[in-house]
């Protein structure tokens, strides 16, 4: 009984300070969704100087290689989904999905920052999973970090796990350098 008395204070710190952590004041520059719309409606979100012409993601090395005219230009670690390993089948199964894709958007987002649409699902991919019966999913992106980690403090654990519900994640700091580098059509490889 004396532990339980013990335990149950510390517990109950232990929750606030999580909670608490979990709860930063965000930057209001973070994810100010007007700003970034109205760079896509300027088309000021793409800066031909930095661009990249090729993203691969190799899902096994947990990285992401960007290339300009079949050059490495930069490597980037990356966060997947929480179960990777293997073909994206239907909806929430937790994987990122495999094979030749397209950027086919960007979106300001006040949950992740900022994204890049990945042209996921593909035919073939809706026709693999009307075959057994399922949903393939969608809305699969190259995201951000989520408002929690706006300050990019906690980069070094988000990185170190694989989160996502499929998607392909990385630092606000490379999103952003992404989003000036990357135009509506650019192809990703994930593998």
């Amino acid at each position: 009984m004396q532990a339980f008395k013990f335990i149950r204070p510390m517990m109950t710190l232990f929750f606030i300070v999580l909670l608490t952590a979990c709860t930063p004041d965000v930057p209001k520059e973070s994810y100010d969704l007007e700003t970034c719309k109205a760079e896509l409606l300027d088309g000021k979100d793409y800066e031909q100087e930095a661009s990249i012409d090729h993203i691969v993601v190799v899902k096994k090395e947990r990285k992401m290689y960007l290339y300009k005219a079949g050059k490495l230009q930069e490597t980037i670690p990356v966060s997947l989904g929480k179960n990777p390993v293997g073909q994206k089948e239907q909806k929430g199964d937790g994987k990122t999905p495999e094979g030749a894709f397209f950027i086919h958007r960007k979106l300001c987002s006040s949950k992740y920052y900022r994204s890049l649409c990945i042209s996921y699902p593909r035919a073939e991919d809706k026709a693999r999973a009307a075959a057994k019966g399922l949903n393939p999913g969608g809305d699969i992106t190259i995201h951000a970090q989520p408002r929690w980690n706006a300050d990019g403090k906690a980069d070094s654990y988000t990185l170190s796990q694989n989160w996502t519900q499929g998607c392909v994640a990385v630092t606000n700091a490379t999103m952003k350098k992404l989003w000036y580098a990357v135009h509506e059509g650019v192809p990703i490889t994930i593998r």
